[in-house]
């Protein structure tokens, strides 16, 4: 019997999908997934074609965490490379200069959490679960959820989900800004797919720039990120994409956008 891989990485001309499969384990991320997905999302960096990344778990589950038959017996040099690698691949996915969604079927705990809080935009089935639940094993997380779930949500939301572990379904983590829309396990793929054909018909340039600004406002006083926003606006205007999208709205016609 041939093995599936434990990634998988379509790529429909302008769209690329990248799916966690191994469904045996509700996607729990060993190094080999982790080191694959990094090699997808640094290959993604280079593709001039792909506006849009989709991020989703094979099965029943999103990614239900880090794989912890092999954390069991790590030593803390081994931890460290481990958590390194998990916070490469967090970032990178993050740094993805054109949006990234994550479809969250199921399951999505731990790592599988730090991945989808990497993404721009989350959508959730009403199926989901998300939890934080890695001190009942002995550890914190290590990927990057406890600023991201702060910045996000706030210190206090932050510290009951890692001080309780207790699993939220999807409609309280909407409540709590963790994701961005709730919907039918039916729907949930249409749904994700629709939003990407929308965004794949926007400027990737303009795209990019906004990313770039929204990202650094995080860590920024509002003056500089204001002028930030300024010069991301003026470059647009050195673009053919600027012109394009003007001219489409005032002809009343789609834009045809071509600015790498």
């Amino acid at each position: 019997m041939t093995q599936q891989p434990t990634l998988k990485f379509q790529k429909d001309t302008d769209l690329a999908i990248l799916t966690f499969n191994r469904p045996e384990a509700h996607n729990a991320v060993d190094t080999e997934t982790a080191t694959a997905a990094l090699a997808a999302v640094r290959e993604l960096q280079n593709d001039a074609e792909v506006q849009v990344v989709i991020i989703t778990g094979a099965g029943k589950a999103f990614i239900s965490g880090a794989d912890i038959a092999e954390m069991r017996t790590k030593t803390p040099t081994q931890a460290r490379v481990y958590s390194e690698l998990g916070h490469t691949l967090v970032r990178t996915i993050g740094q993805l200069d054109r949006p990234v969604i994550a479809a969250i079927n199921g399951f999505c705990f731990g790592g599988g959490m730090e991945i989808a809080l990497a993404a721009d935009i989350r959508i959730a089935s009403e199926r989901a679960r998300f939890g934080l639940p890695e001190t009942i094993l002995g550890v914190t997380p290590g990927w990057g959820a406890l600023p991201r779930v702060t910045h996000l949500s706030g210190m206090s939301v932050t510290k009951e989900l890692v001080f309780t572990g207790d699993k939220i379904d999807a409609r309280r983590a909407l409540e709590l800004g963790l994701i961005n829309r709730v919907t039918s396990p039916d729907e949930l793929m249409p749904l994700t797919l629709a939003m990407a054909d929308k965004i794949r018909r926007r400027s990737r340039f303009a795209m990019a720039r906004a990313k770039e600004v929204i990202d650094a406002s995080i860590d920024r006083a509002l003056p500089d990120a204001c002028a930030m926003e300024t010069e991301a606006f003026v470059a647009c205007f050195e673009t053919g994409d600027q012109r394009e999208g003007m001219q489409a709205f005032l002809e009343k016609r789609g834009p045809r956008f071509r600015t790498p």
